[in-house]
């Protein structure tokens, strides 16, 4: 049985560490190459490295920053945030990540997955969607940090996603985000379910038992939070015990 993943994210804006509820009322959390060492060294099963204004802002990644963070830990990395092309993500491989995450530019120009699938592998590609569940049930997809909104049903563009060669998906619930009230389980649980990829729950992680709830009852391979890790409201050994006490298989 695969190890259920704790990830850390690292959201960044302006070269700092910031975090938001429901993706915005943003504020400080410190500077990203301290806070990937010490999520490293508490025993992160992975990192994740998320540019978030760099589609907006219409720029490549922050590869110098991703180089300084990438030489302080051990563990898989994985960076996204204004990766368009082959050579976006061949800059950051050589600077460090793991993996690439990839969201906009992949929605708007589907064949990226393939072209990156092809070049490096489908365990290279994480597929980020931010999606948010509105009045009438459905869960759509947003693009551009949250800022705008599709047609696309969440579930529709995960399963072709999956078919042109992603090989993870990091499903961020907009509803949850920064709220600390719990992941969204009725969104990961389909997914997780109906796609034969591992799915890394992001949004809403607040306590112990919403860690607990993602794994058991959605079947979430990896659980992602950030402000709970960044203000050290939980501490990852402490949550990996209190998972492991539960009967849940994490890396010690």
């Amino acid at each position: 049985m695969l190890a259920k993943r704790i990830i850390p994210c690292l959201d960044i804006k302006d070269g700092r560490t910031v975090k938001g509820i429901n993706f915005e009322q943003i504020r400080d959390a410190g500077d990203p190459v301290e806070l990937g060492a010490l999520y490293a060294q508490e025993g992160a099963d992975e990192l994740v490295f998320l540019d978030i204004t760099a589609t907006v802002e219409k720029r490549k990644t922050l590869h110098e920053l991703v180089n300084r963070i990438a030489r302080t830990i051990n563990i898989p990395f994985t960076v996204g945030g204004g990766v368009s092309s082959v050579a976006d993500a061949s800059v950051l491989l050589h600077n460090g990540a793991d993996k690439v995450s990839i969201n906009s530019a992949a929605f708007k120009n589907p064949t990226l997955i393939q072209d990156l699938a092809k070049e490096f592998g489908s365990q290279f590609v994480v597929l980020a969607i931010d999606t948010k569940q509105e009045a009438n049930g459905e869960y759509y997809v947003y693009l551009n940090g949250g800022r705008l909104k599709t047609e696309i049903p969440c579930f529709q563009w995960a399963k072709q996603a999956v078919a042109m060669g992603a090989g993870e998906i990091l499903l961020t619930s907009m509803n949850q985000d920064g709220t600390k009230q719990g992941f969204d389980i009725t969104i990961t649980k389909l997914l997780s379910e109906q796609l034969p990829v591992p799915i890394i729950a992001s949004g809403g992680g607040g306590t112990m038992e919403h860690f607990e709830t993602v794994f058991n009852y959605a079947n979430a391979d990896a659980a992602l939070a950030a402000s709970i890790f960044h203000f050290k409201e939980i501490a990852i050994p402490q949550l990996k015990n209190y998972l492991s006490l539960k009967g849940i298989h994490v890396r010690k």
